[in-house]
């Protein structure tokens, strides 16, 4: 059958939330709002909140933002549909992203990317018919000296092989515990977008564990601050020493 946005008719409104989840909603967005000098600046938040709700951006979740921000729908729409971030159809528990910029690439993303298609039989953006993996490619994850790189919901997973990463995703769907390389534990995308929205993460331990960048990220940093860096290795961009130069 076929429905009214395929012809180009207007859409009926947005269903409204059930009562009791609208004045839950109510009262996590006012503790958005109060941390921002004007109501508008907490779009983003906002945003994450109700994907916290469905797991994605729904047209109920953008009309509640337009509603309590006193915004229109289309400015809401314009913002949901510029951030990758925010998703616009159902989606995993496990958003599973492989980083496929040229790096991470060239060191074995593109392979990761290609054997977890064919081994979760879905494309990108795909979900599993289980509903446990969302499967992306990512343009950088910021971490190149662990490349390749592999997120899921956002925690790191460093230096993945095709078989480590195959792994990692049928552990995910068996529900068996995966720990990130760095970072805080793994939870659902679900909960992952209401820490997003600002909500604190409750979970023990969960804010003690960290994981910073690595010792190939801190070169710069370090020579900025007047530091040597221990073994630091400085490599001629034509493959000579740093001390052939000028000889």
């Amino acid at each position: 059958m076929t429905d009214n946005v395929s012809l180009g008719m207007p859409q009926l409104p947005a269903p409204a939330y059930p009562a009791d989840v609208r004045a839950r909603l109510e009262e996590d967005a006012k503790a958005i709002i109060d941390r921002y000098p004007g109501s508008r600046s907490a779009l983003l938040p906002m945003l994450h909140l109700v994907q916290a709700e469905e797991g994605h951006v729904t047209r109920t979740g953008m009309q509640f933002c337009a509603d309590v921000l006193g915004l229109t729908t289309a400015e809401v729409t314009a913002v949901a549909t510029f951030y990758t971030m925010y998703r616009r159809r159902p989606s995993g528990d496990y958003q599973v992203g492989v980083c496929t910029n040229t790096l991470c690439a060239v060191m074995g993303g593109d392979a990761i990317f290609e054997e977890l298609k064919e081994h979760l039989g879905v494309d990108n953006n795909g979900t599993t018919d289980d509903g446990k993996i969302t499967l992306e490619h990512i343009e950088c994850n910021a971490a190149c000296d662990f490349a390749p790189v592999v997120m899921v919901n956002w925690e790191f997973f460093d230096n993945q092989t095709p078989d480590s990463a195959r792994k990692m995703v049928d552990d995910l769907r068996a529900g068996r515990t995966v720990e990130p390389t760095r970072g805080a534990p793994l939870c659902t995308f679900k909960e992952t977008a209401r820490i997003l929205a600002g909500f604190p993460d409750e979970r023990p331990g969960a804010v003690a564990a960290t994981g910073g960048a690595g010792p190939a990220s801190l070169v710069g940093l370090r020579l900025a601050k007047g530091e040597t860096p221990q073994q630091t290795r400085i490599v001629h961009p034509r493959g000579e020493s740093a001390g052939q130069e000028g000889e």
